[in-house]
């Protein structure tokens, strides 16, 4: 964000004591609509998330990784007709990081002026009404955790050597984190949870994660699609796997499979021929072996264990069901 671009900044006298913003209506209809056009699934949450943000509130999303939350929350701007600051939350996202600074270069020729302040993500959320959304909240720095408290209390952020920066009537904070993954995380405070309304997440159905799949991949064989989804699925039960794959390795396995399947001239199906076995175990390895996750103590390569699911996932040979069902035999 330069200078030029920068988005006015909006002061307050502190010393007229003025009343606290309030948050102002969004088209909570127009927000599903938007929502339901991009979305595959995911009524329920649509329906709930709108509508908390179309009351005023803010929200916290909790869900692993990979079901569907910012594509929804993209939708629901987009249908709100408001913009989407996406902040990244990690151990390095610092207070000025989150608000902004000013250039110090024009510092010291010009002194610390509202002009040459430079703002984050969060004070151009404030000003320009856009929803700030949060990702992995629970890796974010407990000082940067109190500015967004201040924020959601008063929707009003005082800022060093420039003044009060006042919420747009459209600004809402969106936050999301997956509380399953402890590895790099802190715990969220329960005054942030006072502050919010929660929607958890979960991942979908088989045939929504299907209905996903093939609407980027409608040229794949149906067939194919659906045993990528059921491998992909299965990695979230195995006894080895510590960590599953979200719908996005099945995503992969389409993509690399497909490509695959080209280079070598074979013919994609549920079933693959024996000599073209070895395209969907090669695209199974590459897109699911660096999402999953071995449990501790296991004497299994990861490896291993997405080659036996990618087996295991192949649909039942007609012919050997009719075998095994004979009432014939003895």
């Amino acid at each position: 964000m330069t200078n030029g671009s920068a988005a006015p900044v909006s002061l307050v006298d502190t010393g007229a004591a003025p009343g606290l913003p309030t948050a102002g209506p969004l088209p909570v209809r127009a927000m599903i609509e938007a929502s339901h056009a991009r979305v595959v699934g995911r009524e329920r949450e649509s329906e709930v998330i709108a509508a908390a943000l179309a009351a005023g509130r803010s929200i916290l999303l909790e869900g692993p990784p990979g079901t569907g939350k910012t594509t929804l929350l993209r939708a629901l701007a987009e249908g709100a007709g408001v913009g989407l600051e996406l902040v990244e939350g990690n151990a390095e996202l610092s207070p000025a990081r989150l608000v902004g600074h000013h250039d110090p270069s024009r510092v010291l020729t010009e002194d610390y002026r509202p002009d040459n302040f430079v703002p984050g993500p969060l004070v151009r959320a404030l000003t320009s009404g856009a929803l700030l959304y949060v990702e992995e909240l629970n890796r974010v720095p407990e000082e940067t955790l109190n500015v967004l408290l201040g924020v959601l209390s008063e929707r009003r952020l005082h800022v060093p050597r420039l003044g009060v920066v006042d919420a747009a009537p459209s600004f809402r904070l969106v936050a999301a984190m997956n509380p399953s993954d402890a590895v790099g995380t802190g715990r969220i405070t329960p005054a942030l949870y006072d502050r919010s309304c929660r929607v958890g997440f979960v991942h979908q159905s088989a045939d929504e994660e299907t209905a996903i799949v093939r609407r980027d991949h409608h040229v794949v064989d149906a067939a194919f699609v659906e045993r990528a989804v059921r491998a992909t699925r299965s990695t979230r039960e195995h006894p080895d796997l510590r960590l599953g794959s979200s719908v996005r390795g099945a995503l992969d396995l389409v993509a690399v499979a497909e490509s695959l399947a080209e280079l070598r001239a074979v013919a994609l199906a549920g079933r693959l021929a024996p000599a073209a076995e070895t395209t969907g175990t090669d695209a199974a390895l590459a897109a699911l072996s660096g999402r999953v996750q071995l449990l501790e103590g296991s004497t299994r390569t990861v490896e291993e264990v997405v080659a036996e699911l990618w087996a295991a996932s192949a649909p039942v040979d007609p012919s050997e069901s009719s075998q095994d069902g004979d009432p014939g035999k003895a």
